[in-house]
C-alpha cells in the first residue's frame, strides 16, 4: 500500500509531526525530507571527534555543541540538521532548535554531498548569527572552512593533512585536524600533508 502523500507543513507542525520511527527528517520547502541515515563508521567517528573536542574546549563558555538532534532553522522556513552545531544562545532543555547557532559542521557523504556543498551552504550563509561553516571530507583529511569576514562577506580556507589547526576565534576555539580525524585511517598519501589556510 502506498503511504499517503505528505502535506506542506509549518515549522511548528513539523516539530509536532511524529514521522517514521527511527528516521530523521529535515523540512525543505515546507515538506519533510529524509535526512541521511545509516552513516558509515568513518562519518560517525569524525562527528564524535568534533563533539568531544568542541565540548572540551567550550566548557565554561556560553556555547555548547549539539548533535543533529538539534536543528537549525534557515531561510524560507527550512529546518536543517547539521551533523554538529555550536549554539551560543540560551538553550532551554525542551527546545528542538538552536537559538543562536555560531558554527555548523557537515561531514560530506555521497548521498548528501551536492546538497551540502550548494543548497545547504547558501542557506547557512544567510543565517545572521552564523560565523563558521565547516565542510569535512570523510575519505581524506580535508576541511573547507567558510567564515564570515568584514562587510558580512564569506571567505573560504582549505585545510589539508593532519597538521593544520582551524582557528574559530568567534567562539574562542582552535580545532586541530588531527583531533577531527583521530582514529580515522586513510589510504591517501595526502593524509601526511600540512594544513593550508
Amino acid at each position: 500500500m502506498t503511504p499517503p502523500a505528505l502535506k506542506r507543513m509549518t515549522p511548528e507542525e513539523f516539530y509536532r509531526w511524529p514521522g517514521e520511527e527511527g528516521v530523521r527528517y529535515e523540512l525543505v520547502d515546507g515538506f519533510p525530507v529524509k535526512a541521511m541515515t545509516g552513516a558509515s563508521r568513518r562519518h560517525d567517528r569524525i562527528v564524535v571527534n568534533a563533539l568531544i573536542a568542541l565540548g572540551s574546549k567550550l566548557r565554561g563558555s556560553p556555547c555548547r555543541p549539539s548533535t543533529d538532534d538539534i536543528s537549525v532553522a534557515t531561510m524560507n522556513g527550512n529546518i536543517r540538521r547539521p551533523d554538529v552545531s555550536v549554539d551560543c544562545g540560551d538553550l532551554p532543555d525542551t527546545t528542538f532548535e538552536a537559538t543562536l547557532p555560531r558554527l555548523v559542521i557537515e561531514v560530506l557523504s555521497p548521498s548528501t554531498r551536492q546538497t551540502d556543498l550548494v543548497r545547504k551552504l547558501e542557506e547557512y550563509k544567510a543565517l545572521s548569527s552564523l560565523a563558521y561553516i565547516l565542510l569535512v571530507e570523510p575519505d581524506l583529511p580535508r576541511v573547507l572552512l567558510w567564515w564570515r569576514a568584514a562587510g558580512n562577506l564569506w571567505e573560504l580556507a582549505q585545510f589539508d593533512g593532519l597538521d593544520g589547526v582551524i582557528g574559530l576565534p568567534e567562539i574562542g576555539v582552535e580545532l586541530g585536524m588531527a583531533e577531527l580525524y583521530e582514529d580515522v585511517a586513510f589510504s591517501d598519501p595526502l593524509a601526511g600533508g600540512g594544513g593550508l589556510g
